[in-house]
């Protein structure tokens, strides 16, 4: 993921600061500690809950009642707290753009405006909630509690949301008047929605009017909202309130109740199919906060560093390694990227600009392995099976990690690096110490692939295994420290949450549009073959890779994409994988690849130097980028020993 604090590496709070970066004070610390708390709390029981389950059915061979429909309300509450903090943190996923804005005026102006902006549209969204609660909702219970109780939390949380985003202006004395009109406006032009919620579909006469008067003035501004809304994405502005905007200003000008907004938000945060994602996330931040990253090197370096290049090969195994489970391929260049240039630079004497290279473009090559997240997001928009999604990155991933190994095996030969004795006594002994976090990809694509345990079920047996071997068995991770690894982790689930619960009400308010339809019509008039038209696929999504975050591009970009490639007959399989591995190659491609700004701040050297060290890595992957394109078995057969 990357986000604005992420990409700069400071933080850009304002105010009174603890030394998380967060202000101070012992009422905010009380308040976000119980906040931290639930939040945690909440992510365990989204793990215990499926390993429970898992145990009763494999032993009992019978489920446990109603525990699905818990789970998943579990995924909802999960979702709105770690959106919370992430606002909190002021680490949503955005466009980074605003950082080529010259002067600290501009970009506090900029600042003030993005936050303003989203305190109004996150106020209209959280209005949304009660008229849907009250009549959407049957009040069926959900273990023993309601799940109204549940639902609650989607207008309680947007307006806490709202309220930091008010907060982060940073007025003082009689300017705060300008944040809380901001969030008055966004009461005020919710009126249809209180409206509802207080007489639902018998509304007076007069308020049907103020209604229809408020879709008219929304229907003359449309255009000029969207534009606004699109200039403050460039600004900096979180994704998902650009999303929410957008949905909002469209759906008013339309005329069509905004609670519909609200039932796309609960469906998509009580989605089986993404509850893996939260889970999946904790595991990767498990092994990156521990000290698995120096076992791992050292039993890849015993093993492999008699061979020319052994320690390339160890390197790219290693991050593709951590990458398939954050799916976030900055996380894996911020975790090891300086215990591995030691080990590159310092004791086998690669040449720097060499290792600064491979560091920065070996961390996204994991992102086509299973239990990767973006496969699990592109086969769940794209309507996919997600088996076969991850056996379609399968070959393309193995392809592109030995062309990054083979191109460092022969610049290994070409600079001379001396190779290591083999002995077998030490390189045995450092497996031992690395074996329980070797087996987890091997435990998890069996029992996939086999069907023994479900994606959720192998998530959540993940997220307790790598736990217990950690915390309990290595003891890298003190149990004080433990709620600060889930806080880490908090950033990505709560911003591709955020971003996740928008997606589906912009794609049905697009769908219904017309517009996916009209643009494959457009496309196929104007380009009739298909090969130029992989061509300016490629190119295009080498752009979004550039400017967006991979769960971004993905949850707002690929819907657009699915209906392009029915068009033009290419397998959904197919397109997600030539998706996935083209932004891959975007992140690293200048002047605004979001890894060479994460590596210029992890490897403390200029921005224009890192290109240069990428440069001959980009070229590869660009290589490997075509093969993938213009080969689609690479991507198919082995989707289709499983059928369709």
């Amino acid at each position: 993921m990357q986000n604005r604090a992420e990409t700069t590496g400071q933080t850009t709070e304002k105010g009174p600061q603890g030394a998380d970066g967060e202000p101070s004070g012992a009422f905010h610390t009380f308040l976000y500690g119980v906040e931290n708390g639930a939040c945690i709390l909440s992510m365990v029981s989204l793990a215990l809950l499926p390993v429970i389950k898992a145990a009763k059915r494999l032993i009992t061979h019978t489920g446990i009642s109603g525990v699905e429909a818990l789970i998943a309300h579990l995924l909802l509450l999960t979702a709105m707290l770690t959106g919370m903090i992430t606002t909190r943190k002021e680490e949503h996923l955005s466009i980074a753009l605003v950082q080529y804005f010259s002067g600290e005026t501009v970009k506090r102006r900029l600042r003030i405006f993005t936050n303003l902006l989203s305190a109004f549209v996150v106020t209209l969204l959280a209005f949304c909630g009660p008229a849907f609660i009250k009549i959407g909702l049957t009040g069926r219970n959900i273990g023993f509690i309601p799940d109204r109780v549940f639902a609650a939390i989607i207008p309680l949380g947007y307006m806490v949301i709202a309220c930091r985003f008010a907060r982060r202006t940073g007025f003082k004395g009689w300017k705060r008047i300008f944040p809380a009109a901001a969030v008055l406006l966004g009461v005020f032009l919710s009126f249809p929605q209180i409206a509802k919620f207080i007489w639902e579909y018998d509304l007076p006469g007069w308020a049907f009017a103020i209604s229809d008067n408020l879709s008219l003035a929304a229907w003359y501004l449309r255009v000029p909202a969207v534009i606004l809304l699109l200039v403050s994405a460039l600004a900096g502005t979180p994704l998902f309130v650009v999303m929410a905007g957008l949905v909002l200003a469209l759906l008013e000008a339309m005329g069509s109740p905004l609670d519909v907004i609200a039932t796309d938000i609960y469906s998509a945060l009580t989605n089986d199919n993404i509850i893996a994602i939260p889970l999946f996330t904790l595991v990767g931040f498990f092994l990156s906060e521990s000290r698995a990253g120096e076992r791992l090197v050292t039993a890849f370096r015993r093993f492999f560093s008699w061979i020319p290049g052994g320690m390339i090969i160890a390197t790219v195994i290693i991050c593709a390694f951590f990458t398939s489970f954050t799916g976030a391929s900055g996380v894996t260049i911020l975790a090891l990227g300086g215990i591995l240039y030691t080990i590159l630079s310092g004791h086998i004497t690669y040449p720097e600009r060499f290792s600064v290279g491979l560091l920065t473009s070996v961390g996204s090559v994991g992102l086509l392995f299973p239990p990767s997240i973006p496969l699990i997001l592109v086969a769940t928009l794209s309507q996919t099976d997600v088996l076969r999604m991850f056996a379609g990155g399968l070959i393309p991933g193995f392809i592109l990690t030995a062309a990054v190994i083979v191109f460092g095996i022969i610049a290994s030969v070409h600079i001379k690096i001396p190779v290591e004795p083999f002995r077998l006594k030490p390189a045995l002994s450092s497996l031992g110490g690395s074996a329980l976090e070797i087996i987890l990809p091997f435990f998890l694509v069996i029992s996939y692939f086999t069907g023994f345990l479900s994606l959720v079920e192998i998530g959540a047996v993940a997220a307790v295994y790598i736990f217990i071997v950690e915390i309990f068995i290595h003891r890298d991770i003190a149990p004080k420290d433990i709620h600060r690894v889930f806080l880490k982790a908090v950033p990505i689930i709560g911003g591709v949450l955020a971003i996740l619960a928008l997606s589906q009400s912009l794609s049905f308010f697009i769908i219904d549009t017309n517009a996916p339809a009209n643009l494959a019509e457009w496309m196929q008039n104007t380009v009739s073959s298909k090969f130029l038209f992989l061509l300016l696929l490629n190119l295009a999504l080498l752009v979004v890779g550039c400017l967006m975050d991979i769960f971004s591009a993905i949850l707002i970009i690929l819907p657009l994409v699915v209906p392009l490639g029915q068009a033009y007959g290419i397998e959904p399989v197919h397109l997600g994988i030539i998706f996935i591995i083209n932004l891959e190659v975007g992140f690293l491609t200048p002047p605004v690849g979001l890894n060479l700004f994460l590596a210029s701040y992890r490897f403390k050297r200029p921005f224009v130097e890192i290109c240069r060290c990428v440069f001959p890595f980009l070229v590869i992957q660009f290589a490997v980028v075509l093969l993938v394109t213009y080969v689609p078995a690479l991507s198919l057969w082995l989707p289709g020993l499983f059928g369709r």
